[in-house]
Formats: structure tokens, sequence, C-alpha cells
């Protein structure tokens, strides 16, 4: 049986993929992405972001690529497998599924 702090984590991780799918180009930095995180009642610490960006990249679903002059900044890329999960074509256990829209 999951936690409440597994069912957080997996919606947080939905709301980052959907987040960088809205976004012009798929991408955002990660700073951005835990404003928007926030602006939706999300509340999340800077480590808990950059754990779930590293874990997502590690599922094939978004890219990362550091921002050499900020440490700990990275721009992150939705994949087409990412974009599957938010459209809710496949699913990747430890990301929520989407509801139907």
């Amino acid at each position: 049986m999951k936690t409440f702090a597994d069912r957080l984590r997996e919606d947080r991780r939905l709301v980052i993929l959907r987040l960088l799918s809205e976004q012009p180009g798929y991408r955002f930095n990660s700073s951005n992405l835990r404003a928007g995180l926030q602006y939706l009642g999300v509340l999340a610490t800077r480590d808990d972001v950059a754990t779930d960006i590293h874990w997502l990249r590690d599922q094939g679903l978004l890219e990362l690529q550091p921002i050499p002059e900020v440490d700990g900044l990275y721009l992150c890329t939705l994949k087409p497998r990412g974009a599957d999960v938010v459209a809710g074509e496949c699913t990747v256990p430890g990301v929520s599924r989407p509801s139907p829209r």
C-alpha cells in the first residue's frame, strides 16, 4: 500500500511533466518548475524538485542539461515518452496517471 507521501510525490512528478508539456519548446528551468508547482499549490522544496527531475530523467521522461552559470540549475526538456504519460497514453510506476480531461 502506498503512503500519502508516495502519492504526493507521484502527483508532483505528473505536475512537473504537465508544466513542461505546456511550455513553448517543452522546456523550463528547474527553478521555474518549482515556482510553477508553488503557483499550483503543490508544495515542493528545491531538493524535492531536484530529486524528481533526476528520477524523471532516469525513467526517460525528460532530458536534463545543467546550466553552468548557476550551480544546481537545470534546463528540463520533455521527451516523447513524458508527453505520452501526460496524455495518459502510457503509465509509469512512480508517476500519477492523469485523470480524463
